[in-house]
């Protein structure tokens, strides 16, 4: 028995369909199994501890280097101070760069992490007792006024233990004015700038 020709077309037009259809399904399929697109990465410390490049100034301790700015310095002493629940650290970094002057950096969490670079300031009459304060044609206004209890490590100046009167001044564009008394001695003072992040690396010393 012959099939018509026009059965012949609607066969061969339902096979097109079904193919088609197949096709469809797999592409759906190999869509759907495909791999998810990768979440945005979440928002990184660059001052983190894995960060080898920088390294942490949370960690910095005696023995270690700094370089900054294009100069190498080894700390020589670290101050732990602490205010109530209030913790923070200075560290005396080797003068021998920097002219015979002393030269600082303080690390704080307050609540960001706040790295700031300080070099030793000759007040002579000047005294912390003013709102404001002008020094070298900038104008710092006190911040805070505190007194803290310290722990010394390595090479610092001060003893191995103590307290010390503080007077904090801030100006324009990250700048810092910063008095400091410790065992009722004379006030010192330094001025600071606050070290922009990934600027600083630090080397661990061997004991690290």
């Amino acid at each position: 028995m012959e099939v018509p020709v026009g059965g012949t077309a609607i066969v061969i037009l339902l096979a097109l369909i079904l193919v088609a259809l197949v096709v469809l399904i797999v592409v759906l399929l190999r869509r759907r199994s495909g791999p998810a697109p990768a979440a945005p990465a979440p928002p990184r410390d660059p001052f983190a501890a894995e960060d080898q490049a920088a390294g942490d100034p949370r960690t910095l301790k005696a023995g270690d280097m700094v370089e900054y700015l294009g100069t190498r310095y080894f700390v020589r002493g670290s101050l732990r101070l602490r205010e109530g629940g209030f913790t923070w650290s200075e560290h005396l970094l080797d003068a021998d760069t920097a002219e015979g002057g002393k030269v600082w950096v303080s690390v704080e969490e307050d609540p960001d992490l706040e790295v700031v670079w300080w070099t030793e300031y000759d007040i002579g009459d000047l005294t912390p007792g003013e709102r404001t304060v002008v020094v070298e044609g900038v104008e710092y206004r006190r911040d805070e006024h505190g007194t803290a209890d310290y722990t010394s490590e390595g090479t610092t100046g001060v003893g191995v233990q103590g307290r010390v009167e503080y007077v904090d001044y801030e100006g324009p564009r990250g700048k810092y004015l910063s008095f400091e008394q410790y065992g009722g001695g004379p006030w010192e003072a330094g001025l600071g700038e606050r070290v922009p992040t990934g600027s600083m690396t630090i080397y661990p010393g061997s004991g690290g």
